[in-house]
This record gives C-alpha cells, sequence and structure tokens, in this order.
C-alpha cells in the first residue's frame, strides 16, 4: 500500500478509496477493543449497531481471584475501644496505654494463613501471635507472650473448659524455684493480680491435662516477649474477647 499522500494535494480516487479502507478498518478494530474492554470490565452489550457480530474468546489465562474484604466485627475497633478500662464481673480492668503496645500486637481481623479449620486456635510461638481461625477466609489475631527457653510447649490439642477470674495454684516446682509462693500451693483467688488475669482456657492432650494454658495477664508489656513459664498469656481485655468467642472445645495447635 501507498503511503498518504502529504500536504495539501488532495487525494486522488484510488488513494481516496485506500484511505477509506484504512480508516474503517481501524474503526473496527478500535471498536473491537472498546467491546473487549467491556467484557473484561463485566459489562454486557445489547445486539443492534452496524458493526458485524465479532466473536471473542473471554478466557482468562493466569488470571488472581479477588479475594472479598477481610469482614467486619463490632469488638474489633479503635485501640482506644478495645483497650478501654472496664468492670467485669465485679473487678475494674485498668485501661491498656496501647500506644506502648507495638500495633501488630493489638487485636485485629487478618487474612488467614494458618490453613486450620474455622475455630481452631493457632500459636505461633515465633511470631508471639494467636490466631481464631474464622469462616470466609478470615482470623483474629491478638498479640501475645510466651514461655521462656525451656518453658515452651507445642502440638496439637484441644481447649477442655475455662474459667472466669480462675484461681492459680502454682505447681510445686515453681513453689520450688520461688519459695515465696508457698502462700499459695492452696490456690490464689481471681482478681487483678492473679498471673492468669480475668480468664483462662486450659489445654488437654488426648485427655489429660498438659499444665499449659491461654489466660489473661495485667501484664500488658510482656506482650511480644518469652518471660512466663510457659503458658500463653494475653492482654485482659483481649482475653476476655477471645474467652467469648470459643465454645470450650476448640482444637489448639502451638506451633
Amino acid at each position: 500500500m501507498r503511503e498518504l499522500p502529504q500536504g495539501p494535494t488532495p487525494p486522488r480516487n484510488g488513494d481516496a478509496i485506500e484511505t477509506d479502507l484504512l480508516l474503517s478498518r481501524r474503526a473496527v478494530l478500535s471498536g473491537a477493543g472498546a467491546l473487549a474492554l467491556l467484557g473484561v470490565a463485566g459489562c454486557s452489550t445489547s445486539g443492534g449497531g452496524d458493526l458485524p457480530a465479532l466473536q471473542f474468546d473471554d478466557t482468562v489465562t493466569g488470571s488472581v481471584p479477588i479475594r472479598p474484604s477481610i469482614s467486619v466485627d463490632k469488638n474489633i475497633t479503635s485501640p482506644d475501644v478495645m483497650y478501654a478500662a472496664l468492670t467485669d464481673n465485679g473487678f475494674n480492668v485498668p485501661e491498656v496505654p496501647y500506644l506502648k503496645v507495638k500495633p501488630e500486637f493489638r487485636r485485629q481481623i487478618v487474612v488467614d494463613t494458618t490453613g486450620e479449620a474455622p475455630g481452631t486456635i493457632v500459636v505461633h510461638l515465633k511470631e508471639r501471635m494467636l490466631y481464631l481461625v474464622q469462616p470466609g477466609g478470615d482470623a483474629i489475631r491478638y498479640g501475645v507472650g510466651i514461655g521462656k527457653d525451656g518453658f515452651r510447649w507445642s502440638g496439637r490439642a484441644n481447649i477442655q473448659y475455662g474459667r472466669e477470674w480462675p484461681t492459680w495454684t502454682p505447681p510445686p516446682e515453681m513453689i520450688q524455684r520461688k519459695p515465696e509462693l508457698v502462700k499459695w500451693q492452696g490456690g490464689q483467688p481471681g482478681g487483678l493480680t492473679n498471673p492468669l488475669g480475668a480468664r483462662a482456657l486450659y489445654i488437654y492432650q488426648d485427655g489429660k491435662d498438659t499444665g499449659y494454658r491461654i489466660h489473661g495477664s495485667p501484664e500488658w508489656w510482656s506482650i511480644g516477649q518469652a518471660m512466663s513459664s510457659g503458658c500463653v498469656r494475653l492482654i485482659n481485655q483481649d482475653i476476655i474477647d477471645l474467652y467469648s468467642r470459643v465454645s470450650k472445645k476448640n482444637p489448639v495447635v502451638v506451633m
């Protein structure tokens, strides 16, 4: 095909025909592109118009599915609300200075990456995180404190039961290490200074008590640290929230 004439010289008849054909071909291709874009956008077009019907392959190769937004939960809101002071069973739980808690350790909804069934509690010791798996691909994540080296437990088990403002009884080996705890060998009543905090979930494996708990703690500054005697501790406001969501028989994975 010859080049289109340049400048003001009018085209000859043959040139005009070629120009018309070129422009018509461009219009068809432009219309095809527009229709293809509409198809990708999920729009539909109705019949009619002068363009001939065009056949398109609408198969998307290598597409990535779009995940719905994470869910909304009325108890997962701004930290000044979640960690405000509250009264629970007659105990006045003080507010937590949440600005001193790393943002990643505050209660939040995240995409579930555990691969576990909904209702499973997953504790990642290395991350210092606890996940409660939700239906639909989400998880509620809480920051936790974990046991010191030599005091950690891992494995699969179940929550056997739970207690609100539980009594804490130090095991004999702990009393040997800390003789001042002998005063609590019969059990320390629940309260604001109790090491188990506002709630405790008791971990059993094959029907036997592991001796490990998921519990609250008045020591909010210990979240993210490895300083307990093996149990998994949460901020009191967070263990109250977690406790309200479990059936007391939930599977537990500590890894």
